[in-house]
């Protein structure tokens, strides 16, 4: 049985400046503050929302989180933009904010792609196209030396 997911509600993530990186998100993603946590006579975690799209991101100072994950280069998640064209609006938006982004990467039938990193180095990235293939289909991507090879049987058995 399938779950009745309908989106992603919430993506959380750790950072070391909390206050920075509130800005930053807000900034780039055009988010407003929807709430705060104020515990040890300090916020040390907040919730920015994007209202019309329907989801939140949550900022958590990492030293008050369980482990004090850190996520430098990690790509936590992908947004997705619905064409080429309004890639190039994420691209125009941190020339605007000069926020650093990464090239657009060309990913064949799953469209393009492109990283940003938020003040942590932690990776944003931006997809615009598929997301997988059709409903029972399964892909493959092996990393080695030289360009990556594709195969269509899965390795993992669980």
């Amino acid at each position: 049985m399938k779950l009745p997911i309908v989106g992603v509600r919430q993506i959380k993530l750790p950072v070391s400046d909390l206050a920075r990186s509130a800005r930053w998100y807000s900034d780039l993603f055009g988010l407003e503050l929807a709430a705060e946590f104020y515990e040890d006579s300090a916020v040390r975690g907040i919730v920015l929302a994007d209202h019309a799209a329907g989801f939140v991101i949550g900022l958590r100072q990492r030293e008050y989180c369980a482990s004090g994950p850190v996520l430098d280069g990690f790509d936590v998640c992908a947004f997705m933009v619905s064409t080429p064209e309004q890639m190039m609006t994420v691209v125009a938006r941190c020339v605007d904010l000069g926020i650093a982004h990464g090239e657009i990467h060309d990913r064949g039938e799953f469209g393009i792609a492109m990283d940003v990193a938020d003040p942590d180095g932690t990776i944003l990235r931006f997809v615009a196209g598929s997301h997988t293939g059709p409903p029972g289909t399964f892909a493959g991507v092996e990393f080695g030396p030289g360009p990556p090879t594709f195969y269509d049987q899965p390795r993992l058995n669980f």
